[in-house]
């Protein structure tokens, strides 16, 4: 019997019990009647009786033995040959390992029944069903949201602070700004934005209301500036007067320098943007004192406090707007999701040159996987098998085939008693021919 507590709590002990209590049933019945028998005097009817019972006895205890010297020793004697399993259990293990690897693992018969499935047709038949992209996005929304709970938002917001900060630390501000203005100024694009500048600024002139403000502002210059002038001058015009007079003719003039401007692409003002600007490029690109001095900018920038606030803020708002849309059953990324994956699926069923490199992609990962795992699973079967308790490895046995076992008993006891009753017939009838 197994006597550990957890295979005594297995569901498959107590059938195990019930087939050993009969088959011991059985052989005290056969003692007990071969006892009977002789102590009727075993003649006539007895003497079969006594064949039976005796050879059944014999036959009995016989698979009895047999039975148990597979798991232990018989009544805990040393017999040679005894306690079988307990005393294998390496090269049971070796073996269990080596059929595992020879009938399971064998690459070529994996790869064959691989081919056989076609993984990339059932894939885009699978992906193709409305219904299943919708379980996987929703399975795929649930664990997104559980690893954002799981994230150590302390750690998140380091990494991001370091990332940005490695980045812009070795970010050559002052040559990708050369690099990026190069860009503006291909094509002339640059004039297009002097131009599109000058338009907004005469547009912004031309306006009463800026042009109030302008001569509010030159008034009061003055005023604060020349106050006995203005008195003066007070007299005999209103400066007030005078000051929209002259802010109306400075915003005529500067339009129509600037119309100028516009309409003439060799005009002076042009060229010195040209110039300034190129020279300018140039200089971003070599100068050693203006590089310093945009580096000098940059680092300002890493270190001020407001980048550390911007940093945790962007990361507590992407961690929010991350939460908000996975828990929503019209979720934005579910949605996106959804979609590759119908996509996906369509063009699996269109494509036939896909499906091929994507099966052929799978059965050379699966031939490496295959190999590595034929190794590591079967060293991985050996030596578990070899690292368990030989008591618990026996009672697993036992307990799995233990109760068909019981059937050799059974049966021993059944045929030895039958053999008897041949055997005592077969001497009765050869007695009188002697």
């Amino acid at each position: 019997m197994p006597s550990s507590h957890s295979a005594a709590e297995d569901p498959r002990a107590k059938p195990l019990r019930r087939m050993q209590a009969l088959a011991l049933g059985l052989l005290l019945l056969a003692i007990a009647g071969l006892a009977l028998s002789q102590w009727m005097g075993g003649q006539g009817a007895w003497a079969w009786t006594k064949a039976f019972c005796e050879a059944a006895a014999v036959g009995a205890l016989a698979d009895w033995f047999a039975v148990v010297a597979l798991f232990r020793r018989p009544l805990g004697l040393p017999i040679p040959h005894t306690a079988i399993i307990p005393a294998s259990k390496g090269r049971i293990a070796d073996s269990l390992a080596v059929f595992v690897r020879d009938h399971f693992l064998d690459p070529q018969t994996l790869l064959s029944k691989l081919s056989v499935f076609d993984p990339a047709a059932r894939l885009g038949q699978w992906v193709s069903e409305p219904d299943n992209v919708k379980q996987l996005s929703a399975s795929a929304r649930a664990i997104a949201l559980e690893a954002l709970d799981l994230l150590d938002e302390t750690a998140v917001r380091q990494a991001i602070h370091q990332f940005v900060v490695a980045k812009v630390r070795t970010w050559n501000a002052a040559s990708l700004g050369g690099d990026v203005l190069g860009l503006l100024t291909k094509d002339g694009r640059h004039h297009e934005m002097l131009d599109a500048a000058l338009l907004n600024l005469g547009n912004y002139l031309d306006n009463p209301e800026t042009r109030q403000k302008l001569s509010g502002l030159m008034v009061k210059h003055a005023r604060s500036e020349w106050p006995k002038i203005i008195k003066a001058v007070n007299i005999i015009k209103s400066v007030d007067d005078l000051g929209d007079n002259l802010a109306d003719r400075l915003a005529v003039a500067i339009i129509s320098e600037m119309r100028e401007v516009m309409s003439d692409p060799q005009h002076p003002v042009r060229v010195q943007y040209e110039d300034w600007l190129q020279s300018f490029i140039e200089r971003l690109k070599n100068e050693p004192a203006l590089i310093d001095r945009v580096n000098e900018i940059k680092m300002t920038i890493i270190d001020h406090p407001a980048l550390h606030d911007y940093v945790n803020g962007l990361w507590a708002e992407i961690h929010a707007a991350l939460k908000r849309d996975l828990a929503k059953e019209t979720s934005s990324m579910g949605r996106y999701l959804e979609q590759g994956l119908l996509r996906m699926g369509q063009k699996l069923a269109e494509d036939g040159h896909l499906r091929e490199a994507i099966n052929t992609h799978v059965l050379s990962a699966a031939e490496k996987l295959a190999g590595t795992l034929r190794t590591t699973l079967t060293t991985h079967i050996a030596t578990t098998v070899k690292g368990w308790d030989e008591r618990q490895l026996v009672d697993q046995i036992e307990l799995s085939v233990g109760r068909d076992l019981q059937f050799i008993r059974i049966n021993g006891t059944l045929v030895g008693g039958l053999v008897g009753l041949a055997l005592h017939a077969l001497t009765t009838l050869l007695l009188p021919l002697t």
